[in-house]
């Protein structure tokens, strides 16, 4: 099956309602990471207190986005997440507010922490949709579940870069808050629009006392939650740097614009992984883009205008997708159904959690020693990248990768919680 015809098989099998749906409802997350970055920094004159106040909310959403993918295993995706969309549009709200009445640092970080636990996280709960959609294509399946990831890869891409530009939009043409409310906006609107579509899952069954279950944590799953941190401090020390040099340049409004332009090569490259034969296996993708990644970002150490950082970024960002898409596949591959929602969240919030480091260890960098200070964090980032990819192409080497995963134990009573 050619990838046009793959990808055409996705569409029938869902409709073009969901593909719309499931994207636009991702916005709400990207938006807010930058939005309350921007909001913080020029309501409290400080990069350090809106990198904190942005990794706050990462980190929270890093923190409850597995505990929602729990739920939704045991519960079904459609009121978790439903729930999710409306409380995460109020927090939002609420986190404007605090912002405009001029509350202390520690009270903003709070506000977005509380919003950050609440935002769902739709990439990896769509990602979770495929697998049973495709469970009928026969010898088809893996290269139909193949190209629904490098879709949803491109997906997760294409909103790093609308969501970014609206928000740059949202801070030109009226202020910060303005942003922040279309992203509240956004997610009650298309957030509880995903969470009511035919397609999201129910319940799965909860195993007897006893039975004996697949293991979601194991050490291969760990080298690819910490290769999934490092492309998220990629986008939240990236983000702080180009912050950093718009407002500096006297242009505040073009940091995310500017950011979104990192998402253009990365939708691009991510669609056309589609294109790449079977046998360019996914740990040696991975590996060749870590090391694409790391060449790519060193300009940035010498980067001295808002023009050649438009360059570097955009050039930048054609690996992203790629790993990315990489590194979700193998991590699919090593779960089991019943655990898929679970599984794919902490992966999504690996990335969170990079992010929330990211910007955070840039905006201590950048308030001391500017924009090429916080652009380290970047490039170290990428160097751990390479380190993590040598492990997973050497693991690739000595047996297939579905083995990582199938480890099984009993059922873990804390798990089962939720």
């Amino acid at each position: 099956m050619s990838p046009l015809a793959s990808y055409r098989r996705l569409l029938d099998l869902v409709g073009p309602a969901y593909v719309l749906v499931a994207f636009i409802g991702r916005l709400p997350t990207s938006m807010s990471q930058l939005g309350t970055l921007v909001l913080i920094s020029s309501t409290t004159g400080s990069y350090a207190s809106g990198g904190l106040a942005a990794g706050a909310l990462a980190i929270a959403n890093a923190v409850g986005s597995p505990l929602a993918g729990a739920l939704s295993d045991r519960h079904g995706q459609r009121p978790v997440v439903l729930v999710q969309s409306l409380l995460g549009a109020l927090a939002l709200g609420v986190l404007v507010i605090a912002a405009h009445a001029d509350c202390s640092t520690p009270v903003l970080v709070l506000c977005a922490a509380v919003a950050g636990s609440l935002l769902p996280q739709v990439g990896p709960l769509s990602r979770v949709r495929w697998r049973p959609l495709v469970a009928d294509s026969g010898v088809h399946h893996r290269r139909l579940l193949d190209t629904a990831f490098s879709y949803e890869g491109a997906a997760d891409e294409a909103s790093f870069v609308l969501g970014p530009a609206l928000v740059g939009t949202g801070v030109a043409l009226i202020s910060p808050e303005a942003a922040m409310l279309m992203a509240s906006a956004l997610l009650v609107v298309f957030g509880c629009a995903f969470a009511l579509h035919p397609t999201a899952p129910g319940a799965v069954p909860r195993p007897a006392p006893g039975t004996v279950v697949a293991r979601v944590v194991t050490p291969f799953f760990v080298v690819l939650l910490l290769a999934l941190m490092c492309v998220g401090m990629l986008f939240g020390a990236t983000q702080t740097g180009t912050t950093v040099m718009a407002d500096a340049a006297g242009e505040p409004g073009l940091a995310g614009l500017i950011h979104a332009v990192l998402g253009i090569g990365s939708v691009i490259a991510g669609l056309g992984t589609a294109l790449l034969p079977e046998s360019f296996g996914h740990a040696r993708r991975m590996l060749v883009c870590a090391v694409a990644l790391l060449v790519m970002s060193l300009p940035l150490l010498a980067v001295d205008s808002l023009t050649g950082l438009v360059l570097v970024v955009l050039a930048l960002g054609f690996g992203v997708a790629p790993y990315l898409i990489s590194v979700f596949t193998l991590g699919e591959r090593a779960l089991p159904q019943s655990r898929a929602s679970l599984g794919l969240s902490l992966l999504a919030s690996a990335v969170g959690l990079g992010y929330a480091l990211g910007a955070g260890a840039a905006g201590r960098l950048a308030d001391a020693h500017g924009h090429t200070a916080a652009f380290t964090v970047t490039v170290g980032a990428m160097v751990l990248a390479v380190v993590l990819a040598l492990v997973v192409r050497a693991r690739d080497r000595s047996g297939p990768q579905a083995a990582a995963g199938s480890a099984a134990e009993p059922a873990h009573p804390l798990l089962d919680v939720v």
